[in-house]
């Protein structure tokens, strides 16, 4: 059984895509002045929020991709979804890196 899908729907797919890696590239949120205004807020409680936000966004297109195939969602709507988990999930690869990699530098400093 093919699946057609029409023309607009996968473009607005693809422009939804591409919208979501720019603002990937360019976040409006300043980490560092969002830990100040917490008042006491702890790097691990942001960062527990960040992990948990990637996983919100994991089962919502878990979801999305299960209505896909019993025929109930949009396809438009699928993609955007797993552009956003996978733009989440890229963005905490990238930011456990940086973790890692500063670790790492600090410990090579001489006491």
């Amino acid at each position: 059984m093919a699946i057609s899908t029409p023309f607009n729907a996968a473009t607005a797919a693809y422009g939804n895509a591409s919208r979501l890696i720019n603002q990937a590239a360019k976040p409006n949120t300043d980490l560092l002045a969002l830990g100040t205004q917490q008042n006491g807020g702890s790097f691990a409680d942001m960062l527990a929020q960040q992990v948990q936000g990637v996983v919100d966004s994991g089962k919502t297109s878990d979801a999305m991709a299960i209505d896909m195939v019993n025929g109930k969602a949009n396809v438009v709507d699928m993609v955007t979804a797993l552009s956003e988990t996978e733009i989440a999930i890229e963005s905490m690869v990238t930011v456990r890196d940086r973790v890692i990699s500063a670790y790492e530098e600090i410990m090579r400093m001489p006491i």
